[in-house]
């Protein structure tokens, strides 16, 4: 359960290559989307770096083998041969045993990631990250119930409140009924893919599809269904203090698929972003509905398409990871670059790249600061256009992106980077996906993009 999505917000695209300041209109929803997001806790999470309750120690005498530095540069393989080799020479390092099962847990191997982390538990019983980590791993398994005395034993106010959300689930979550397949028209590609969905028999509502998010519906359609709030936390959305409602969703119907018995929130906060027709949207959904089919945004044949997991592909793609609840990562190239970790938050409307001042200029991107798109908290935030960003095969050119001068809570990708504990230059968003289908692989865990002929 992450709380809150908000990360939405609409910006004025230059119609030319050429740089020009956004309207008003767009600095406020700039400022909407980036206050909203500071508030997105993950799943189990706390907001300290993995190392920070798992201090690093000297394992290795260069940088070219030290677990450490390699878990932090996304060399998560690497990294995992030599945390294995510093446990063989010390089987009581726990430090190790925690990394190596955070590791699986971003590749979904679920066997592997309860194996490492319930042994660092046992070595460290104060590591509440693991802990965090073990519960993730159980409810991305869908076994929720398994997890709630670990979150009850993290004792944090999130995972209280997940516990006791979990707990008014009934029985099994996310049962999946229909076909093996089902495709929902796009109703609107911007300012974000938007499809219909019927919640608990209701007649069809408008839901974002954004994959920072999780499920969430607005406070007036709470409201209208009668769902009863069983834990509430508190956050922050537009720089003010807000409550995030938690609940249980009966059925959530798309297409032909209908999903019973899921975890569910709503916030008190600004509104999500107005669709062309002057209406708002009722919810959104993003990764913890996505990885439970290997879901497709078409964004080319504006459609979202949800098949069986069972009837994924194991190779060809991208690699795929999966950190906290909602926040897949892959690697991408900026500029020619080699490519590097990024996430892939494609809720950021009228542009396709967030990044930092100095990450752009190490990569040879001109930032515009002539024309600051707005400013958070006294950092200011810039327009740039990479000659080129790509993942994979898949490039996009002179798209527009944004540029913080530093990092601040909130921002896609770097700012993401003290959370996951491993570097990230940046985040690919709505724009540069518009060509392509996009395909989250959760099962083989790839990420594939398709450009149709």
């Amino acid at each position: 359960m992450g709380v809150p999505v908000g990360r939405s917000r609409r910006l004025a695209r230059p119609k030319e290559h050429q740089m020009s300041p956004p309207d008003d209109h767009g600095r406020r929803r700039f400022l909407q989307r980036t206050g909203l997001a500071a508030a997105a806790f993950p799943l189990i999470g706390g907001r300290t770096s993995p190392a920070a309750t798992s201090p690093t120690r000297n394992t290795a005498g260069t940088s070219g083998d030290d677990p450490d530095r390699l878990f932090r540069d996304g060399r998560f393989a690497e990294a995992e041969h030599a945390y294995r080799r510093a446990l063989r020479a010390d089987p009581k390092d726990a430090h190790a045993a925690a990394r190596l099962g955070y590791i699986a847990l971003l590749s979904n191997r679920f066997g592997t990631a309860e194996r490492w982390l319930s042994g660092a538990i046992e070595l460290n019983p104060k590591d509440a990250d693991s802990k965090r980590r073990l519960a993730e791993c159980l409810v991305r398994q869908d076994r929720h119930a398994q997890a709630i005395p670990i979150l009850e034993g993290v004792g944090t106010p999130l995972a209280k409140a997940s516990a006791t959300q979990y707990r008014h689930l009934d029985g099994a979550p996310y049962r999946i009924s229909g076909p093996s397949g089902t495709r929902v028209p796009f109703t609107f590609t911007d300012p974000l893919p938007v499809v219909e969905a019927s919640v608990n028999g209701s007649a069809p509502k408008r839901f974002l599809v954004d994959t920072y998010a999780t499920l969430d519906l607005s406070p007036d359609a709470a409201k209208e269904l009668g769902l009863t709030a069983y834990a509430s936390v508190p956050g922050v959305a537009g720089g003010a203090p807000t409550t995030i409602h938690l609940g249980v969703l009966d059925s959530l119907r798309i297409g032909d698929i209908e999903v019973r018995n899921l975890p569910v929130q709503w916030t008190e906060g600004p509104p999500r972003p107005t669709l062309p027709d002057g209406t708002l949207p009722d919810g959104v959904f993003g990764t913890t509905l996505m990885y439970h089919f290997l879901t497709t945004m078409d964004y080319a044949r504006r459609g979202l398409v949800l098949r069986r997991r069972e009837d994924a592909p194991r190779s060809g793609g991208l690699p795929l990871w999966l950190a906290g609840d909602h926040f897949p990562c892959s690697v991408g190239g900026l500029n020619g670059g080699r490519p590097r970790m990024v996430t892939l938050d494609t809720g950021g409307i009228g542009h396709g790249l967030d990044t930092t001042v100095e990450i752009a200029e190490r990569l040879g991107i001109a930032v515009d600061r002539d024309h600051p798109v707005s400013s958070r908290n006294g950092i200011d935030v810039y327009p740039c256009r990479p000659d080129r960003m790509s993942l994979g095969r898949a490039t996009g050119r002179h798209v527009l992106g944004f540029a913080a001068e530093r990092v601040f809570p909130g921002l896609p990708g770097p700012g993401l980077s003290a959370l996951t504990g491993f570097d990230l230059i940046a985040n690919f968003t709505h724009d540069f996906f518009k060509p392509y289908a996009v395909t989250f692989d959760y099962t083989s865990m790839r990420l594939r993009l398709t450009r149709p002929r």
